[in-house]
């Protein structure tokens, strides 16, 4: 079991049915899923791109990347209904759990000038997405075999009612917020 989902269990529950002053196990706030995406402009012009992108995510979350496609036609973007302009992955479960615990404890101390993610990011909801600039921080990712670097959206999607349960959830999990 991995040891961020057992953290949760053990320290992050009784802490949050304190805190909330929640009777019953059930309420409390949980990880749901965790969707990675990158979206790829460039991809229009250069489909050897796309592959790049799914091999990257691959690496990254150890799942096969689905391939998002083009909702509506926008001319000034020169887009047209139905072409790839991404990728994108789903984790739930353990796996979830793993990229969760390597995101907080490696990927993110590895950023550039980090000084903290903002706290502003969450939804009203309670769901959370990070913006990353580069793939790089990612130990699964060679710096000799990209071709590019590129952003990626991490979107924390959580069972929480409102942001302060989430702000709290994410907070005792060990997500590094910037101070206000």
């Amino acid at each position: 079991m991995n040891i961020l989902k057992e953290r949760y269990k053990k320290e992050v529950v009784p802490a949050l049915m304190k805190d909330f002053d929640l009777s019953n196990v059930m309420e409390v706030p949980n990880l749901e899923k965790i969707v990675v995406n990158i979206g790829i402009g460039e991809a229009l012009d250069e489909p050897n791109t796309l592959d790049a992108a799914s091999k990257d995510i691959a690496a990254i979350t150890g799942q096969k990347p689905i391939v998002t496609t083009a909702k509506k036609s926008i001319a000034n973007f020169k887009l047209r209904e139905g072409r790839a302009i991404g990728v994108k992955v789903t984790l739930r479960g353990e796996r979830m759990w793993a990229f969760m615990d390597r995101l907080i404890n490696i990927a993110l101390p590895r950023v550039r000038d980090f000084r903290g993610v903002s706290p502003k990011s969450f939804d009203g909801r309670g769901n959370y997405t990070l913006g990353i600039r580069e793939q790089l921080i990612f130990p699964e990712i060679d710096y000799d075999e990209i071709d590019k670097v590129r952003g990626m959206e991490v979107s924390i999607v959580t069972t929480a009612p409102d942001d302060e349960q989430a702000v709290s959830l994410l907070g005792y999990l060990g997500m590094p917020f910037r101070k206000a």
